[in-house]
């Protein structure tokens, strides 16, 4: 970190006010004097309170407090950071999707997770397994509000199959998982797995390199989501139940395969143009450059042809681990990447459009990787 000791002040300007702010809410958790707050209905920004220096400053910051800059995955050089801790050297151009270790495709073998899991279940597999056999001892990850289905997402922690089952499945409204730490730790736990979209995957990465203490410590497991967008709220009353009558409390499943899947609980089945949804694009995510979860452990997304297996970009050394340790005692089945060479093709392609996001006045680097790999591919 600069030797200038960057606090609040200069994350306001630089990230929470310009653009770059993604509203993973690293800063909020690691805050150690408790003046950083979350606003989850509408923004998904920080906030500080108006005690200790006012919204725009911070006195714990002016006495050298650097927390919420340390925690910040968008602050300054924040991906050449992560890069270089975790894999010891910064990207190469071609790199788009991020430095890999191993691209495979998977799903588990067990058939309740196969089912009530998003795409081959991987997620939900990995979870358990890590629980079951005491990598971790909770994990954050998101819920809905109310009895399940699609209501508005909500940070939820984890602590069992039971747990997991209940909120497999993805949703499409942000949900800060980060913000259910605190309910973690004060259960006792120890050993945290964080699943995020690639804003929140590298809050670990960022969190150890930047030396933010027990909190790096804990988060000792990062599964990342790919991730284009997400949506507002206003998603499912102003486009599913205004334009196609599809009431969001009827709504049971909800994927994104080149359109909007929609199941509901009277068995139907709808499509609606993925298009449409562009104006509800949440403002945090318009300068994302991460749709490949690029610094989790494990990066896992459904854009192949195989609906029922995951994509999984295998990029730490804890992560290939993990998935051979349940390759190898039957939890999960796995198949070449190759078997689907179209999805590669893909997954540099939407590489490549998130990482055109980045503002031109932030950090070079992702701007500098992007006009890089786009000035050497095929015209």
């Amino acid at each position: 970190m600069p030797v200038d000791k960057p606090h609040w002040v200069d994350l306001y300007k630089e990230v929470v006010t310009s653009g770059l702010c993604t509203g993973c809410a690293g800063c909020v958790v690691a805050c150690p004097h408790d003046v950083l707050r979350y606003d989850s209905g509408g923004t998904w920004r920080p906030w500080k309170v108006d005690e200790d220096g006012g919204p725009e400053d911070c006195t714990h910051g002016v006495r050298g407090c650097t927390m919420c800059t340390r925690a910040c995955p968008r602050f300054r050089t924040w991906e050449t950071e992560c890069d270089t801790y975790l894999f010891g050297r910064a990207r190469k151009a071609e790199e788009l999707s991020g430095v890999s270790d191993q691209v495979l495709l998977a799903r588990s073998t067990d058939p309740e997770l196969l089912e009530r899991g998003q795409d081959g279940g991987l997620v939900s597999a990995l979870l358990v397994w890590a629980l079951e056999n005491d990598v971790i001892d909770a994990a954050l990850v998101s819920g809905t509000e109310g009895d399940g289905g699609c209501g508005p997402a909500v940070p939820r922690v984890v602590k069992s199959r039971a747990e997991i089952l209940a909120t497999a499945g993805s949703r499409y409204t942000y949900s800060a998982n980060t913000l259910a730490y605190n309910e973690a730790t004060s259960g006792g736990a120890e050993r945290i797995a964080l699943v995020g979209m690639g804003c929140q995957a590298s809050v670990p990465a960022i969190m150890a390199a930047r030396k933010t203490g027990k909190i790096a410590r804990r988060l000792t497991l990062s599964i990342g989501l790919m991730c284009s967008k997400t949506f507002d709220d206003a998603l499912f009353v102003e486009l599913f139940e205004a334009r196609y009558g599809i009431a969001r409390s009827d709504i049971v499943k909800i994927n994104i395969k080149g359109v909007f899947q929609i199941w509901c609980k009277d068995g139907s089945y709808h499509e609606v143009p993925l298009g449409e949804g562009r104006a509800f694009t949440r403002e945090g995510c318009l300068h994302c450059p991460d749709f490949a979860a690029q610094h989790a452990d494990v990066s896992t997304g459904g854009i192949g042809a195989f609906g029922d297996w995951t994509l999984a970009v295998v990029r730490t050394e804890r992560g290939r681990e993990l998935l051979d340790s349940m390759a190898s005692k039957g939890a999960i089945e796995t198949r070449p990447a190759s078997d689907d060479p179209d999805m590669l093709i893909l997954l540099d392609k939407l590489s490549r459009a998130s990482r055109r996001r980045w503002p031109a006045g932030a950090d070079l680097a992702p701007g500098l990787i992007k006009r890089s790999a786009q000035s050497a591919a095929p015209t």
